[in-house]
This record gives structure tokens, sequence and C-alpha cells, in this order.
């Protein structure tokens, strides 16, 4: 009788414990999670998203010479970085051209934003022209070199190829153009984009650090490759020297949420266990991960050697971000969170990203 009421308590337990659970979190958060994952953000869904396109956002083009609502179709992809006690935000922006700018929006608290009128790095009457036009300028990065020099790696598109190039200000809004982070070399004409410069957060800052006498950056959209700099302007290309060919360093996985490709997020960050890097995926059309569309962007978290930062040590197996609301899942292109700015500001990590390229939120974790 006595063991019959224990079965009877035991049953009553687990049949309470299934009416009480919770909604599935992100595949992340269900594994195993190492130490060194940057776990626990969570969407503001009560503000969010927090910039969307505006349609009396007016410029004058430099380049086709003509008034243009630079903005007004869609605003994705943000990069961040802390400066006097604000959080400036610069974001891509697209005209109904599709031709795309670099915009400027500035908040107090991190998390509502007022936009700057005009963009501050675009396609203009220069030595860029003919890779900017008439694409634009895209997918900004931003961190800060150790003389308080800003650096952005960005995308430059022809209508044909993108390019990864990089520009440098003082105050953020007055930018100057550098060229094509890999040459005008062999690598010129060399499909490249998303740079992600190895950083440190430096009270309260993120700040480019060196390893081994040189900056680093990942970088591309399907694989991703490195290229290492001794003054953060010129960089070259890291090779194999028997083929001369890029050298990968982190692979989409047959599978996974990362199937498809793989593409940085913010900077590289040198934390306790090594360099952690937040990147983009996407899921291939087949033998992907059957719980989430073809072609969704979700992102996932990597970790390399923080003496060699091309040797990957941990990588997870789940996603900790991906579309599961509705200006996520439907917009200019459906299914896509793609985080790709990322401050340290009032005690707590704010992670940008747009959703269904069309618009941008913002998740938040408590604490370093």
């Amino acid at each position: 009788m006595e063991r019959m009421k224990f079965y009877l308590v035991i049953l009553s337990l687990l049949i309470f414990s299934g009416c009480n659970s919770s909604p599935e979190p992100d595949k992340l958060n269900v594994q195993k999670v190492n130490e060194w994952v940057m776990s626990g953000y969570v969407k503001v869904d009560s503000i969010n998203p927090i910039l969307t396109p505006s349609s009396d956002q007016i410029f004058l083009c430099p380049v086709s010479k003509k008034e243009v609502n630079w903005e007004e179709r869609n605003v994705l992809n943000p990069s961040a970085i802390v400066k006097d006690g604000k959080v400036y935000m610069i974001y891509r922006a697209q005209d109904n051209d599709m031709t795309s700018r670099l915009g400027l929006a500035i908040s107090d608290d991190g998390l509502h934003f007022k936009k700057e009128p005009s963009p501050v790095l675009y396609p203009a009457d220069d030595n860029m022209q003919q890779y900017e036009w008439d694409g634009g300028v895209e997918d900004p990065r931003i961190i800060e070199g150790e003389d308080g020099t800003y650096i952005m790696t960005y995308t430059s598109y022809d209508g044909e190829t993108a390019r990864l190039c990089l520009a440098s200000s003082k105050d953020l809004r007055n930018w100057t153009k550098h060229g094509l982070v890999l040459g005008e070399g062999k690598y010129q004409d060399y499909w490249s984009k998303s740079g992600a410069i190895v950083s440190e957060l430096k009270e309260g800052k993120i700040i480019a650090v060196k390893i081994k006498d040189y900056y680093w950056m990942y970088f591309g959209d399907t694989d991703l490759f490195l290229a290492n700099s001794a003054d953060l302007i010129h960089w070259d290309a890291v090779e194999n020297v028997e083929n001369n060919k890029l050298i990968p360093v982190l692979h989409p996985r047959p599978g996974y949420f990362d199937s498809r490709l793989v593409e940085p997020g913010p900077y590289a960050l040198v934390r306790e266990d090594g360099i952690l890097l937040i990147y983009n995926a996407s899921n291939a059309s087949n033998y992907n991960d059957p719980d989430l569309s073809e072609f969704t962007y979700a992102a996932g978290q990597a970790l390399f050697d923080k003496e060699n930062p091309f040797k990957l040590i941990d990588r997870t197996d789940g996603y900790f971000i991906h579309p599961d609301k509705p200006y996520e899942r439907t917009g200019e292109v459906n299914e896509v969170c793609f985080v790709e700015g990322l401050v340290f500001f009032r005690n707590q990590w704010l992670l940008y990203y747009g959703t269904a390229d069309s618009r941008i939120a913002v998740a938040v974790r408590k604490g370093e």
C-alpha cells in the first residue's frame, strides 16, 4: 500500500510539471551551454522594432544630382558604439531604387533613438564611386582605435559585386574612405563583405586590440576568412602560402541552422576563454535544420584561440536568436534576424539586429 502511494505521488508530480511547462526557448538554451557563450539575450518586445523606415528623410544625392527619400524603403543592419555617454547607431537605409546609404541615430538610453536627417556615408563623386554606385554602401561595423579614431568596415555594392571597404572618423559624422580592404590587386573583384575586427571591452569602450603585433579581422559571407593589419587602415588577406588562396576559418555545417552560409555579426570580442565571434547564418534548402524554414537567418556563436585567431576552439550547435515575431518573419526578405551591433552600456549588453531586412530591433543581456 505504501509503495502504491509513492507511485501515485510521483505520477501526480509528473502530470503537474507537464501542465506547467514553459515555451521552448531558442536551441542554444536547451543544450548544455559552455561557459564561454554569451547567452541570456532577451528581445525588448515592448518597444521593438526600435527603428523603422521614414519617407520624410530627404537628401540631395551627389551622384544623381536629385533629391531622394534615402530611407523610405528599409532600415536594417545596424552597428553601434558608445560615445560621450550615448549610443550612436550607424545603420543601412534603402530608398525605393534600392540604393543603400548609412544613417546615424543617437540614443540616451540605448533603446530610443533619434535619427539624423542626412546619411553620414553614401556614394559620392569620389574615387569609390565605381564600387558604390548604384547599389550603395551597406552593413557597417564600428570599433574604436587606441587613439580614439573610429574605424568602420562596410560593404560597397556596384550592382554586381560586393567589396569589403573601410572608413575612419573622429566624430562618427564625417568619414574618410580608405578604399578596398583587400586592395586593388588580385582580390579587387573578389566578392567580400562583413568585416568584424577583433576588439576588447576596455573602460566601457570597444577598442581594437593587437594579437602578436597585428590587428585581425574576420570577413566573408559563405565561409569566413581572416585579414590582418599593423595600423587598422591597411590590411592583408591571410593566405595559404602553398596555393596563395584565402584560408577559411569557419564553415557552414550540413544539418544545422548554419547549413547554407556563415557571416560575421558585430566585431569579434576578446574574452577570458578566447575570441568570441557572434555570427549570422542561413539555413540551406536541404540537409538543413528541419525546424527552421529554408533560408532562415539566425545567429550562433563561435570561439577562437585568443593567441591564434585562426584556430577554432568551440562553436554552438544551436542559434541564440532567430525570427519568431511578425516583423522578423515578413518584410523585404522573410525570416531574418541579422545581428550586427553590440555595445556594453549601463551594465548591460545591447544587441542590435535587422529584422526581415526592413526594420531594426534590440535584445538585452544583463551584466558584463
